[in-house]
């Protein structure tokens, strides 16, 4: 989808922003705000109907997945204790230990949240979510200052540790971190908004327990400062909700500056609207930097709703007039919330297909993707390795044990001669063979079991060649006999070349055995990864399509 597209779409599915600055509200056209307020308190709760059915896909998916890892663990029977590949092998099987080990603990981790999210299963709630010092505080009580001016019940908590806690006022607002734990506000009968301390936050423990609980959310508000908005770094954290398929209104906050007037001869600093030029120039930077990077991240930018630029000061600065309301860009957060509380509610009624998905693909699947997949890799590029070199090792063993039982032969024959003993002969040959084969096998197969019982036998020489003797002249004196050395020992060498490329070809097929067989399982553990990647991404377009859910 083009970025124009993707304008026209966003452009369709907001109210337009053409207001008249001093249009005041009637009661023949209510503003967005009372409408906004009107349809939550008219918004159908209760669960999809399919709900049930997509919970069983996901349970059966993890069951087959915590049946299948253990069963496809890297066996190392032809490796040697300790060698460079066991090693990998264990670190390989050691993670799909520990990955399996971590779902249970990593599910109740999510129990606050779910219980938060169980306990306002009644209600709409929005994550007010951003980095901090972007006015979080302060929107959720100017908000709430609005619904308790139309009559509704306000009440106001605090989580510890995953209780609701009531509170009296407000939240504190400020310059600095003020928000040191999740807190947030029951607005009427059905809509709760949850302000969280920044994601970019001062201490790791509040953006820690943000990500806890964007699963009790419905939706988001991403709040962004005019003084810089739609940070990069933010919209990393973004991404990891509309991942979610969560609807996203982004706010372009304190959109308002400071202008200088005389008053009695004296300077004084006012603080002002940003004209609508500006504001829509700064929303419409925020949405172009906003689609390109989810584009990056490979995120459905078409989940971006278009962006909105506020200042909460100036509104109550204005004394939430009618007129101020508007000037101050409220009109068209009002607008912004109506076109998020449909898809929020959607959101709301699948919310527990979602929250035990994101377990799934975040924790379960997330985990074996992002840990035991690239060790995998690693484990399968250095098999490639080993198997390449073999040939190289073939030769250096051949070669290895050929200089070193060469050289031993004629000292041998020399040996038998006298008792022209051919079997004693052979059966010594075998063993000077046999040792210099195991020095070589060690030395160049270092990492791998070997079986001796796989190698050639004994050498033996047939039934026709034996010692010979070979007769000498001597001039005229009594001819001798001597044994014909020349010929056994180029007989003996041809037996030795013979029985060492033999036996070098069956202990290197023990060693392509071993790195086909850990190959093959290496592949079967990726296959059983992929396979049950796909089968959750069909179960979570299930989720989101038309094909399993239908509204109730």
């Amino acid at each position: 989808m083009t970025t124009d597209a993707v304008h026209k779409r966003h452009v369709h599915q907001q109210p337009s922003r053409e207001l008249p600055p001093h249009a005041l509200p009637s009661h023949e056209m209510p503003s967005h705000e009372l409408r906004f307020m009107a349809e939550i308190d008219a918004a159908a709760f209760g669960e999809e109907e399919g709900l049930k059915i997509v919970l069983v896909r996901l349970e059966e998916w993890l069951a087959s997945l915590s049946a299948a890892l253990p069963a496809a663990v890297l066996g190392s029977a032809g490796l040697r204790e300790g060698s460079a590949l066991a090693r990998q092998a264990e670190g390989v099987n050691a993670a799909l230990r520990a990955c399996m080990s971590a779902w249970p603990r990593q599910w109740e981790a999510l129990q606050p949240a779910r219980a938060l999210a169980h306990s306002l299963d009644d209600k709409a709630v929005l994550l007010v979510f951003g980095k901090f010092n972007a006015g979080k505080s302060a929107l959720c009580n100017f908000i709430a200052d609005r619904f308790a001016e139309q009559g509704r019940a306000i009440a106001y908590f605090h989580l510890d540790r995953g209780r609701m806690v009531k509170i009296p006022k407000g939240f504190a607002e400020g310059a600095t971190e003020t928000t040191a734990r999740l807190q947030g506000v029951i607005l009427g009968d059905r809509l709760v908004l949850l302000d969280t301390p920044g994601l970019h936050s001062a201490t790791p423990e509040n953006a820690a327990l943000t990500r806890s609980f964007t699963d009790s959310a419905d939706g988001v508000l991403w709040l962004t400062s005019s003084a810089a908005p739609g940070q990069v770094q933010e919209l990393d954290e973004l991404a990891r909700e509309l991942r979610r398929a969560k609807p996203l209104l982004p706010l372009v906050t304190r959109s308002d500056f400071y202008e200088e007037d005389e008053i009695d001869g004296a300077l004084v600093k006012r603080l002002r609207n940003k004209s609508a030029a500006t504001r829509a120039q700064q929303e419409a930077d925020v949405a172009a930097r906003a689609q390109h990077k989810l584009a990056a991240m490979g995120v459905d930018v078409a989940q971006l709703m278009a962006p909105v630029s506020i200042s909460t000061h100036m509104a109550r600065a204005q004394g939430a007039t009618p007129a101020g309301i508007v000037e101050a860009g409220m009109e068209h957060l009002y607008a912004g919330l109506r076109t998020l509380l449909e898809p929020a509610l959607a959101y709301r009624r699948r919310k527990p297909a979602e929250v035990l998905l994101h377990h799934l693909e975040e924790n379960v699947l997330g985990g074996l993707l992002d840990q035991v997949l690239p060790m995998l890799a690693e484990f399968t590029a250095a098999l490639e390795t080993a198997r390449e070199q073999l040939e190289e090792q073939h030769e250096q063993i051949a070669d290895d044990v050929w200089r070193t039982t060469v050289p031993l032969l004629a000292g041998m024959i020399e040996d038998h001669a006298a008792g022209r003993d051919m079997n004693a002969l052979c059966h010594c040959l075998s063993q000077v063979l046999r040792r210099a084969f195991e020095v070589a096998a060690d030395e160049h197969l270092s990492g791998y079991r070997l079986d001796p019982a796989g190698r050639c036998p004994a050498i033996a020489l047939g039934e026709n060649l034996d010692f010979e003797d070979l007769v000498i002249d001597l001039d005229g004196d009594r001819p001798s006999v001597a044994v014909d050395y020349a010929r056994l020992h180029a007989t003996l060498e041809q037996q030795i070349r013979d029985w060492v490329l033999r036996s070098a070809d069956a202990t290197l097929e023990q060693c392509h055995s071993c790195i086909r067989q850990l190959t093959e399982s290496a592949a079967r553990i990726e296959a059983i990864l992929r396979s049950r990647e796909k089968a959750l991404l069909d179960i979570r377009v299930a989720i989101l399509g038309d094909c399993v859910f239908r509204a109730s």
